[in-house]
């Protein structure tokens, strides 16, 4: 069974270009509020690691695939699923729809950081514990 963050997003004026379509860049930016968002639902807020305990989440791979526009004015649900969990980075994957046709979909790569080394660092164990958590489960027998 997969388990996955799921959470919405309104596509406002600033969004979009002057015909109404949603901005790629717009899209990415609704993208890492919904990252900054999935963190804090599961106890990490960025707020709390970065200026507290002085490491981060940076995206070190990501890819995306644009299928069908979105205009201005629609809902956006933004479906997040992790993919993998490594030593000290992690794959999301994600699906966003509106009502329920797909609009754009990605992959993420995301690394555990210290800031102020700028190096990576493995995943804090209740950390990675969390994130595995997350990770689809074979079906028991």
């Amino acid at each position: 069974m997969t388990v996955s963050y799921t959470t919405n997003r309104m596509l406002h004026f600033g969004d979009c270009d002057i015909s109404g379509t949603a901005y790629y860049p717009a899209y990415l930016n609704l993208l890492n509020g919904v990252i900054e968002e999935f963190w804090s639902a599961i106890g990490y807020p960025w707020h709390e690691i970065i200026w507290k305990e002085r490491w981060g989440t940076p995206t070190v791979h990501l890819t995306c695939d644009f299928s069908k526009p979105s205009l201005f004015g629609e809902k956006l649900t933004f479906e997040l699923t992790v993919t993998r969990v490594g030593k000290s980075s992690m794959t999301v994957e994600h699906v966003v729809l509106c009502g329920d046709e797909q609009r754009w979909s990605g992959k993420q790569v995301l690394a555990a950081s210290w800031l102020d080394k700028h190096t990576s660092m493995p995943w804090p164990d209740d950390v990675r514990a969390k994130l595995t958590s997350f990770l689809p489960q074979e079906p028991a027998e």
